[in-house]
């Protein structure tokens, strides 16, 4: 029996709740239990979108008697920053051509004013 293939950053972010998980684990470790409360779904829901991000490499979680706390690891990140960055270029690009556009018009619609006569 094989077991199911891990998830990679990028699926893993793609779900709005999985990315606010990430935000709430950005700044200390936090039990299930506590994460859960800021979600409208059951704890087993809440287990089940960390358990993807944990394939992904993004938490870690570990034991503390009873109790199973969550923290980010933020070093899988990378491969989506350094993937984003190859394509910052056509925005920036995209970004400049626009403004360009929008002073144009600017300059465009300004009427010039005549001295009034005396």
């Amino acid at each position: 029996m094989t077991s199911a293939p891990k998830h990679d950053v990028f699926q893993a972010i793609a779900d709005p709740t999985r990315r606010k998980l990430l935000r709430l684990l950005a700044d200390q470790e936090m039990p299930v239990t506590a994460i859960s409360s800021h979600f409208p779904m059951s704890r087993t829901a809440v287990s089940k979108h960390l358990r993807v991000l944990a394939e992904a490499g993004l938490v870690k979680d570990k034991k503390i008697g009873r109790e199973t706390r969550y923290h980010l690891q933020p070093e899988p990140l990378r491969e989506l920053k350094d993937w984003l960055a190859y394509y910052e270029r056509f925005w920036d690009n995209k970004l400049n051509l626009l403004k360009l556009l929008v002073e144009a018009d600017d300059l465009d619609n300004i009427k010039p004013t005549r001295p009034k006569s005396l």
